[in-house]
């Protein structure tokens, strides 16, 4: 048998603990598809306040309370004997615990946030210790799990390494250290992570080839052991349509009617462009709105005083969060999605509107490129008028549209689970012959 068919792997839990989805959740969730698909035993490691000391059936009540939603405790603060201790027992390592999955919690209303795992792992406060311990010692911690990984797949890059395995660092993008003004991260503690990780520790994957290249040129270091596997998005929910009573549920909640709404989907912040989006919405004239789909963000006064003045005069629609299938049939229904992004690793909402059967107005920048090839109208990101200009196309050229979206899904059959699951393969087969 191929030594490299059946393997045990790792992920971090850490985005898909949040309440609420980010495209590295939606990134870490697709992964284990892709793992599964390979016929791989994947591991999921959490940092949740869930410790050894606890039975096994309170560790899995504990485990869906956090996944809830629940605010975890603060650490003791610095100096203090707890401090101490907690800073000790991290030079020492810290073990991970099982998560038992017995079924004693109903999991019903966790099935979007859950990735396919065979085994829930937690270390108490993990992501957390670990950032403090990085600052304290400029150390990675080090974690213990018992019959370990082959591969620990870190989805984004944390000052952490899994003893007798071989740790992989996704890096999405370098967006704090290219554009640093448009995102909060702490420059300094970024820069010398991933300085750290190009030089001392693991493989590094990325997700797209203008990562990879932005990431080698901050990095040279890097340039050895930097591999590209391209994303994909494998949603349980892609034939979702929605009732009758849904469809008339959404036009009562959002005023829209299927076909009379473009979309974007992003977090509100900088990065993602919305305040050159919607002033150019606004400075043209259409009887079609803008749905405004995305968490609060960093930075984002700007941003929400020109989306209430959408939202006042009647043009704009804004949604902080909607469940996935919920997303996913209002992407359907959409005239097309609007995405002229400054800065994108890959652009996950560009692929999900291409298998949504929509046409896309987007940039170029970044890895976005990549994922459109010709099946998108691209625009300039930091060009008002172009972005009107592309507006007033998607809206009118019905023909154009019908292209777009006849191109858009042949582009989306290049990043099917099977190809992701190929990139990762390969990806995999490169670093265990190089690095161990």
């Amino acid at each position: 048998m191929d030594q490299f068919s059946s393997l045990r792997i790792g992920i971090d839990g850490f985005n898909l603990s949040l309440p609420r989805g980010t495209g590295v959740a939606t990134y870490a969730r697709n992964l284990t598809y892709a793992l599964k698909f390979l016929n791989h035993d994947v591991d999921v490691l959490y940092g949740m306040d869930i410790t050894e000391k606890m039975a096994p059936t309170l560790r899995e009540v504990m485990f869906f309370d956090r996944l809830g939603g629940n605010v975890q405790p603060r650490s003791s603060s610095p100096l203090r004997p707890k401090w101490w201790k907690n800073t000790i027992q991290d030079a020492a390592g810290r073990t991970a615990v099982e998560v038992p999955m017995t079924g004693h919690v109903d999991r019903r209303i966790f099935v979007e946030n859950l990735p396919q795992a065979d085994r829930i792992l937690n270390v108490w406060n993990l992501f957390h210790r670990a950032q403090a311990y990085y600052r304290l010692t400029g150390q990675f911690l080090r974690v213990n799990i018992p019959d370990p990984p082959a591969i620990m797949h870190w989805t984004y890059p944390f000052p952490i390494s899994v003893n007798k395995s071989l740790n992989i660092y996704t890096i999405h993008d370098l967006v704090p250290l290219r554009l640093p003004t448009t995102t909060a991260d702490n420059k300094k503690y970024y820069y010398n992570l991933i300085r750290d990780i190009c030089r001392k520790q693991g493989p590094i994957c990325t997700v797209s080839e203008a990562s990879r290249q932005e990431i080698n040129k901050f990095f040279p270091d890097s340039k050895a052991n930097t591999y590209v596997a391209y994303p994909s998005v494998s949603d349980p929910n892609k034939n979702y349509t929605g009732s009758e009573y849904e469809k008339n549920e959404l036009h009562n909640m959002f005023g829209i009617s299927a076909g009379e709404y473009f979309i974007f989907i992003g977090a509100l912040e900088p990065k993602k462009n919305i305040y050159r989006l919607v002033e150019s919405f606004l400075s043209y004239n259409t009887s079609r709105k803008l749905l405004i789909v995305g968490a609060a963000g960093w930075k984002n006064r700007p941003i929400v005083r020109i989306i209430k003045k959408g939202v006042d005069a009647g043009r704009v629609v804004c949604s902080d969060y909607l469940p996935r299938p919920v997303l996913r049939f209002l992407l359907k229904n959409a005239r097309a999605l609007l995405f002229p992004s400054i800065a994108e690793g890959f652009g996950l909402p560009v692929l999900e509107a291409f298998q949504a059967g929509i046409p896309v107005m987007c940039s170029a920048e970044g890895g976005l490129k990549e994922v459109c090839g010709h099946a998108a109208l691209i625009v300039d990101a930091f060009d008002t008028e172009s972005i009107i200009r592309g507006i007033s196309r998607m809206d009118n050229d019905d023909s154009l549209c019908d292209s777009l979206i006849k191109n858009g899904t042949e582009q989306a059959g290049q990043f099917s689970i099977n190809k992701f699951a190929d990139g990762i393969s390969e990806m995999y087969r490169n670093t265990l012959r190089n690095h161990t």
